[in-house]
């Protein structure tokens, strides 16, 4: 295989006829379909990416971006047709899925949409079938199919689905307007609206169950539910500005929708209420100051229109290949109605038909069949020079020094002269339909084709100085050998000659007749002349004969290159592929292929320095790819490319440049002395302001001196104060600032707090759940046990009741018993007095009286420690009495929440036994004993 091959680099062009073919993916790039592949452009940097086409296709035919503008559906015309999703995150576009109508025979797929959440996809099939297809195509599974219509009346577009239901689309076309939804397996349509005679061209979602259409005469319909219920109501004289062309393109977005309304015109319509809508702006795209007539420019069609994520930039596509944008704030701001602006470069539109560039710029000539010639920069991907005829251009020579180009329309050969800003004719040939020309490399001669004669000129005199005839049909490519001794062409005739462009002899003639040559180029030593031709067989001449052929294939060659390094042959087919010959020629079939262009490609050009391979084609894009080997490295030129920055002018511009600056250099002098007037006018009356001051301000420093004098015994103290009024100004610069920082701490723990908020709350709500119910049964638990315990108090308290009742009585009787000897003690000593008093003296009896009152004192006091023990023992009873309320005060509280008609019974036992101890106590005070209250 090569070791040498091109990557697509840099392409200029838009692909008609694909359904949705600008999207904005962010605020600065966009993707757009161009020549073979979906480019992803960026406006600012200026670079692209590109996503190529599947081999084997038959083109491009709708594309969809999803909402979180990651994902880039395409779809792609094919025996069996397809729609491959890209991840537009990585780097090269990666292929996620690839999406099939399964067991049906789709041959293409007219319009394509995402869901909005970029889960699923709908696809609408072309004829005969017109089948709705269904997708997850994150799964790669078909869902769901449904016909649509049948072939008299066919589907224009398949909208985005609806904007909160993952599960409607809305199809709508020539009679049609329709609703489905997917459920249960199937799609299944909501409602039928009666739009037999309507032809609509393209819809939108406007909320969840409202569409607007727009139709071929202009109207603008209102579907509510799938019904089409009434035209769009819009407030003053919007119906004036809606023209009775047909509305080709409609957009929602956050303040109401955008439409087409007429050719290059498109209207912002904002909503001021409910179904009542007002023309905001009209925005055209106005005629190019390099055009021959505003009638191109005016008289296109809005096919597709996108908006960037912000709302910020409106960007539209048109059926002659070109991409306007307009900033929608500054728009605003400026309050005017601005222009479409270039998304890019002006494109071609139609075929190009001529390739050259030069050696002293890097620049490259393009001609076209859409009337204009263009001067391309390769190096910085800009349009440098551009201008649009009134005929076709069929052919284009560029110069050498890149000052001039040759260029062949149809009624006459043109040189003519590239200035800074424009490009014009200075001399004519009659050459009319030249389809061929090239200037020599040194640049003093150029050959212009007129049918099968080729006629060399003198750049310098302009005179014919050869005619070389010889070929019997169309010469369709020249070119010059590097010394310009020799010129090679080759034409329809099926003949390669080799001229002296000396003698304007034949040197060299290879003639097959069975082959109608496109292409012929001399190899890099120029010594031989490779060809290409309706035989499908890339051939290599030496001296008549033929050297090396590389094996036919079923593509044809339509266009060659070779490279100055004589590494690499390029071929360019009819399928618009380039494929990468290495060289010598091999004797099989060997070679890598780009997938480059949609249509047959016209013209290849090779650059100087081997660093880029220029490709132009009948899709009208001009293709920049990057020629480099396995390792992506480019290739070495032994040619030194010294690029000059010359330019063309007119003595009459330079005179009227002159003129200008002439007359701003006397203005600016005007302005000069006008301000210099006005200057001294502010002095003086600057100056009396000033001495107005002075003296205000002389009479204030002497008022200021006085009460200085007076404060200057203050100044310690002022000092002081400022001081420690710095320092604190200081604490508090410090102090606000660690406000903020914690302000700001605060902040983000207030947010995080925020998010962990609901799943806190949820856990807080079940562990509370949980402890309610395990609080709930341990009261039933305590319940239980109050229960109990209350039985036990009952109990203790009857206990200690009949207890202190037997003590009681056994005191009593025991008190009853010593009262009881006490008097019959002191009755004994009565009678015994007498006798007493007789035996004994007087001091004995003192002395027995005496004992027998110290006994009773020591019963008495021993009585009075029993009764003090009793005494305790009683207190601790009530106090074990109270602490027994309490509680049974707290349960009762409890038990009366709880309570029920079946537990009634229960507060009643309790309330007896809380009355308890108080009887215990009355009858206790009843009885004699002495109790504290």
């Amino acid at each position: 295989m090569s070791t040498v091959f091109s990557q697509p680099h840099f392409i200029f062009g838009l692909r008609k006829g694909v359904k949705n073919n600008l999207c904005f993916v962010d605020e600065q790039t966009v993707v757009f379909p161009s020549g073979n592949s979906c480019v992803i452009h960026n406006t600012v940097q200026r670079w692209q990416r590109f996503i190529p086409g599947l081999e084997g296709s038959l083109g491009l035919r709708a594309l969809a971006l999803s909402p979180n503008q990651r994902y880039l559906a395409v779809s792609e015309k094919a025996e069996k047709a397809s729609v491959t999703v890209f991840d537009l995150h990585q780097e090269h576009g990666m292929k996620r899925n690839v999406l099939t109508a399964g067991d049906f025979l789709v041959q293409e797929f007219l319009s394509i949409a995402f869901s909005p959440d970029s889960k699923y996809l709908i696809g609408q099939s072309g004829a005969p079938e017109w089948l709705l297809i269904f997708w997850s195509w994150e799964k790669n599974k078909l869902l769901a199919t449904e016909k649509t219509t049948n072939s008299n009346n066919p589907i224009s577009q398949v909208s985005h689905f609806s904007p909160h239901n993952n599960m409607q689309v809305c199809v709508s076309g020539n009679g049609i307007f329709k609703l489905f939804r997917y459920s249960e397996g199937n799609l299944k349509q909501n409602s039928i609206a009666k739009v037999e005679s309507i032809n609509i061209l393209c819809h939108t979602w406007l909320s969840e169950d409202r569409v607007i259409a727009g139709t071929d005469t202009g109207r603008l319909l209102v579907s509510q539910s799938g019904d089409v219920r009434r035209e769009i109501k819009m407030s003053g004289n919007v119906t004036k500005g809606v023209a009775k062309c047909g509305i080709t393109a409609i957009l929602s977005y956050s303040k109401g929708f955008v439409c087409s309304t007429g050719p290059g015109t498109v209207s912002l319509f904002e909503k001021i209420e409910d179904n009542v809508y007002r023309k905001s702006r009209e925005i055209q795209i106005l005629p190019a100051p390099a055009s021959s007539d505003s009638a191109p420019a005016r008289c296109q069609e809005i096919d597709t229109m996108c908006m960037s994520p912000a709302e910020e930039t409106l960007a539209v596509s048109t059926d002659r290949g070109q991409l306007y944008s307009i900033n929608l704030s500054s728009a605003e701001m400026k309050r005017e109605q601005l222009p479409f602006d270039f998304l890019s470069q002006p494109f071609h539109s139609a075929s190009i038909t001529g390739l050259s560039i030069c050696i002293r710029k890097p620049f490259m000539a393009t001609s076209s069949l859409d009337c204009s010639v263009r001067i391309w920069n390769y190096e910085t991907k800009e349009l440098e020079l551009y201008k649009e005829f009134r005929e076709e251009a069929f052919s284009v020579a560029l110069h050498p020094t890149g000052l001039f180009v040759l260029v062949g329309f149809s009624d006459k050969l043109r040189l003519m002269n590239l200035f800074i800003d424009d490009i014009r004719t200075f001399k004519d040939f009659a050459l009319p339909g030249c389809r061929e020309c090239a200037f020599s490399h040194g640049g003093h001669m150029f050959a212009a084709v007129d049918r099968s004669v080729i006629h060399i000129y003198s750049f310098t005199s302009f005179e014919n100085i050869l005619n070389l005839n010889g070929h019997f049909g169309k010469v369709r490519t020249v070119e010059w050998s590097f010394d310009d001794s020799r010129l090679v062409s080759c034409g329809a005739d099926g003949a390669v000659y080799e001229w002296n462009t000396h003698t304007g002899k034949l040197e060299c003639e290879t003639v097959l007749k069975a082959c109608s040559y496109f292409g012929a180029a001399f190899s890099w030593d120029y010594k031989t002349v490779l060809a290409v031709g309706t035989d499908l067989i890339l051939r290599e001449i030496q001296d008549c004969q033929v050297l090396r052929e590389v094996p036919a294939d079923a593509v044809a060659h339509t266009a060659l290159a070779v490279s100055q390094s004589g590494r690499v042959v390029f071929t360019g087919t009819a399928r618009g592929t380039v494929r990468a010959v290495t060289y010598p020629l091999p004797d099989q079939k060997e070679w890598i292929t780009q997938q480059a262009h949609c249509g047959p490609v016209t013209r290849m050009v090779i650059t100087y320095d081997d660093q880029f391979l220029l490709t132009a084609s009948e899709d009208g894009c001009l293709l920049i790819s990057k020629i480099v080997d396995q390792k992506g490295r480019s290739l070495r030129s032994n040619r030194q490319i010294v690029h000059t920055e010359e330019i063309l002018v007119t003595k009459a511009d330079l005179e009227e440049r002159a003129h200008n600056m002439l007359e701003l250099k006397m203005h600016l002098e005007e302005l000069h002395m006008e301000k210099e007037y006005q200057l001294r006018l502010q002095d003086m009356n600057y100056k009396e302001e000033l001495q107005q001051m002075s003296n205000k301000f002389t009479e204030e420093i002497k008022s200021l001196k006085t009460t200085q004098q007076v404060c200057c015994c203050r100044s310690d103290m002022y000092q002081f104060y400022t001081s420690k009024l710095t320092v604190e100004h200081e604490k508090y610069k410090d102090l606000l600032q660690k406000h903020k920082e914690m302000q700001e701490e605060y902040e983000t723990r207030l947010i995080h707090a925020h998010g962990d908020r609901t799943q806190n709350l949820a856990e807080v709500t079940q562990m509370y759940e949980a402890k309610l119910q395990a609080k709930t049964q341990q009261m039933n638990k305590c319940q239980k046990e109050a229960e109990l315990r209350i039985r036990e108090y009952e109990e203790t308290i009857r206990q200690t009741a009949e207890q202190e009742q037997q003590k009681i009585h056994t005191m009593k009787d025991k008190y009853e018993k010593q009262l009881q000897s006490e008097k019959e003690a002191v009755t004994k000593l009565k009678g015994n007095s007498g006798t007493m008093t007789q035996k004994v003296t007087k001091d004995f009896q003192v002395h027995n009286l005496q004992k027998q009152i110290d006994d009773h004192l020591s019963d008495i006091t021993s009585l009075k420690k029993e009764r003090h023990t009793l005494m305790g023992f009683i207190r601790t009873l009530e106090t074990d009495i109270c602490v027994l309320k309490k509680q049974v005060s707290k349960y009762k509280k409890i038990c009366q929440e709880k309570v029920t008609e079946e537990q009634r019974p229960k507060a009643e036992r309790i309330q007896k036994v809380s009355e308890r101890p108080w009887k215990i106590l009355g009858w206790l005070q009843a009885e004699g004993v002495g109790v504290s209250s």
